[in-house]
């Protein structure tokens, strides 16, 4: 195995490598271009010859990263859900691929990158207004690395460059929601509405957008006073499909003797309004569906949601931000970190704990002084005893 450059023209350089097939005994050339001084290439040379020996060399390759990342998001299309493939494609066609697309895989480095980073903090935005966000470019660099990190995978790199840069911080924002006047406001003003029973089920018992949308009444148990949360409604563009909760798993929520009295009057009205168009309700009716008993899509609930709340004078938040309403009058009520966590579905109390950590001070506060409390009063027990 040898090596030899040749110039080409003032700082460009060929560089040859020459090995032997080890089957067939000719000899075979691989090529390389290079631009620097001669002793440079010289030095190039000897790395490339060095990878050769050490079995880490990699064929030339003009593939650029946004063809690579077509390739790759093929490749994802049996891996994620089709909700998560739509927005690796979003972020890798509409923020990376304008950025990093013309680069050449094979010379994707990390000064290239943060260089992208930069600019997209600054100037990102696809309208020319400015720059994108933090988050959005923290999540570019998640996809960018997962990408780049199949590239080393499939041999196509020796390392993942990404791995060397740091995303921007993106700080957290304020969580918004609803306090208990709030919420029996909003309750109010949604009952003459079909986004009543969509809230009750949000705000009583922290359901999802999905997790509303999917619900049936083959799922609810209104004897028992529970309903079971086994799908989600996942919807990409105009198509719905139904899957397992976020959690990966179902989960069973105790209800309230008002909202059991809620939905059973609003499973009559239902079944009144289906007679109407000759449907008769059952066990497979959803119980949040349009006046022909048809699914309501995730997308539709969100746009009646935010039509409604327009007529009411409260805050203007996001129908997922009654799922923080729930949790946060649960903690604030002296209720047990767990139970919230798992009438949320999340799959590990330390993410119950980490998003409504704004709730803990005042739970640890009154902690602290009911502890001090009971120990004022073994105190006070014993000194009686004593003397």
């Amino acid at each position: 195995m040898k090596g030899s450059i040749r110039e080409r023209s003032p700082g460009r350089w060929a560089i040859i490598l020459e090995q032997r097939d080890a089957a067939t005994g000719k000899r075979k050339r691989k090529w390389h271009s290079f631009a620097g001084t001669k002793r440079q290439a010289q030095v190039e040379c000897a790395r490339l010859i060095s990878e050769m020996k050490g079995g880490t060399y990699l064929e030339p390759s003009k593939t650029t990263v946004a063809q690579f990342l077509d390739r790759w998001l093929e490749h994802m299309t049996s891996q994620v859900s089709p909700k998560s493939h739509a927005r690796y494609g979003e972020l890798a066609k509409k923020n990376i691929t304008p950025l990093l697309g013309a680069v050449v895989l094979t010379q994707l480095r990390p000064a290239l990158i943060s260089a992208a980073y930069s600019k997209a903090l600054n100037e990102g935005r696809r309208d020319g207004k400015g720059g994108l966000s933090p988050q959005t470019v923290t999540h570019m660099h998640r996809v960018l690395k997962q990408a780049i990190g199949q590239a080393v995978k499939w041999e196509l790199l020796n390392r993942n460059p990404v791995d060397a840069v740091d995303p921007p911080k993106a700080a957290r924002g304020l969580m918004q929601t609803y306090d208990l006047d709030q919420t029996a406001e909003l309750i109010e003003a949604m009952r003459p509405t079909r986004m009543f029973v969509p809230t009750l089920l949000a705000v009583l018992c922290g359901m999802r957008r999905g997790e509303v949308a999917a619900l049936r009444w083959k799922n609810v148990d209104l004897v028992s006073g529970q309903l079971a949360i086994l799908e989600s409604a996942e919807q990409v563009g105009s198509k719905v499909r139904y899957k397992t909760p976020k959690s990966g798993k179902g989960r069973t929520l105790a209800l309230s003797a008002s909202l059991v009295e809620e939905l059973r009057a609003h499973r009559l009205r239902q079944a009144e309004e289906l007679l109407k168009v000759g449907v008769r309700l059952s066990d497979s009716t959803f119980v949040v569906a349009q006046a022909d008993g048809t699914p309501l899509q995730p997308d539709t609930l969100t746009q009646d949601w935010f039509r409604k709340l327009a007529g009411t004078a409260l805050p203007r938040i996001r129908f997922h931000d009654l799922r923080h309403a729930h949790a946060t009058h649960l903690l604030a009520n002296g209720i047990h970190p767990k139970v919230a966590s798992e009438r949320l579905g999340h799959s590990k109390i330390g993410i119950t704990l980490d998003l409504y950590s704004h709730v803990l001070p005042g739970m640890e506060a009154d902690a602290a002084e009911r502890v001090d409390a009971a120990l004022q009063l073994a105190i006070n027990r014993r000194t009686k005893t004593v003397g």
